[in-house]
């Protein structure tokens, strides 16, 4: 098939997560235990590649910006070489630089959403697009492990460590609004560095029932159980990475009537979950903010887990107090303004 490589910038986008639904031990189709998440999705912010070719460049010759995106970089080569794989012509040098609204060492995919927009940049540069399986497994071994963003909003329990997918769940989460938060002080996390966890029968039997509650509320949107699987994923999460205010988070989702809690379970950032359909919701939200603020757990955004109309009503937090992370992610999805201070 005969491609025409641009010679002009090209873009690859990824957009992040925040944290995990789920993540665990649980059984793949042959009955093996085998490590799996499902992401929250944020839409709308994450990495952005701009690829220039350069035709004075070999093909091999690929440089990343900045210089610290190592894995983005392994990534490059890595997607320069299945492009030639798949066609001769497929593939030149060039530049590629990063420009990302993800934090780093959170638990929001920042490394994999670099790698999936330099993949996508290199391979429209050449003129393809390459399938999800194929950047799955570059993703892997260019980091070692990797969030399901290639799949972008497809609900799903995704093996990290392998590229693959254990189960397709639906086309989406149930829709919720989350209250997002930081925990830890907001220190950052090596993911590669944390234990397993959950290795036993016993666990892969509990991951294995949250797995088909998690499979119910997609199908029947039910985001009261969609909370109830994050939350005691979250708690099954504490022998790996311990957060001292997860006490305190579902005390103010009991106080709040919030459907849950959701955690990275690779990073400090946090969540409390509400169905956008509840009565009173804008009231809820703002009395969540300031239980937050009570408690010293600093608010960090608010948004929806699910796209909406470019245009429609946008979302912004008036609270006079500063958070860590003030501006991480905005309102990627829209959302409506409200005073937490009332």
């Amino acid at each position: 098939m005969n491609r025409t490589l641009s010679r002009e910038t090209v873009l690859g986008h990824c957009s992040c997560h925040h944290g995990e639904i789920l993540q665990g031990v649980f059984r793949d189709s042959d009955g093996r235990p085998c490590r799996g998440l499902t992401t929250l999705p944020v839409f709308g912010r994450g990495v952005r590649a701009e690829f220039t070719p350069d035709p004075g460049r070999g093909p091999e010759e690929l440089s990343v910006y900045p210089r610290t995106k190592t894995k983005a970089a392994a990534a490059a080569a890595l997607a320069g070489a299945e492009c030639r794989r798949r066609d001769q012509r497929g593939s030149c040098g060039g530049r590629i630089r990063l420009t990302s609204t993800v934090p780093l060492g959170l638990g929001m995919g920042s490394s994999t959403s670099d790698v999936i927009a330099t993949v996508r940049a290199v391979a429209a540069g050449a003129g393809m697009s390459l399938p999800w399986s194929t950047i799955a497994a570059i993703a892997v071994r260019a980091e070692g492990a990797s969030d399901p963003l290639m799949l972008d909003e497809h609900a799903l329990l995704f093996a990290q460590r392998q590229g693959r997918v254990l189960e397709r769940f639906g086309n989406a989460l149930p829709r919720v609004i989350v209250v997002g938060c930081v925990t830890g002080g907001g220190g950052t996390v090596d993911t590669l560095r944390l234990g397993p966890g959950g290795e036993r029968d016993a666990d892969v039997q509990v991951f294995q029932r949250l797995r088909g509650m998690l499979r119910r509320a997609v199908v029947e949107s039910d985001v009261e159980l969609l909370g109830r699987v994050s939350t005691e994923s979250a708690r099954h999460n504490q022998r790996v990475l311990p957060k001292e205010e997860l006490g305190a988070l579902e005390e103010i989702a009991g106080e709040v009537e919030a459907a849950g809690v959701q955690v990275a379970h690779s990073g400090n950032v946090a969540g409390l979950l509400f169905d956008p359909d509840a009565p009173e919701l804008r009231a809820r939200l703002r009395e969540c903010v300031r239980a937050l603020n009570r408690r010293g757990i600093p608010f960090s955004h608010l948004f929806r887990s699910y796209p909406v109309q470019k245009g429609r009503e946008t979302w912004t937090s008036t609270s006079r107090t500063r958070s860590v992370a003030r501006t991480w992610c905005g309102s990627p999805t829209g959302s409506f303004a409200f005073d937490s201070r009332r």
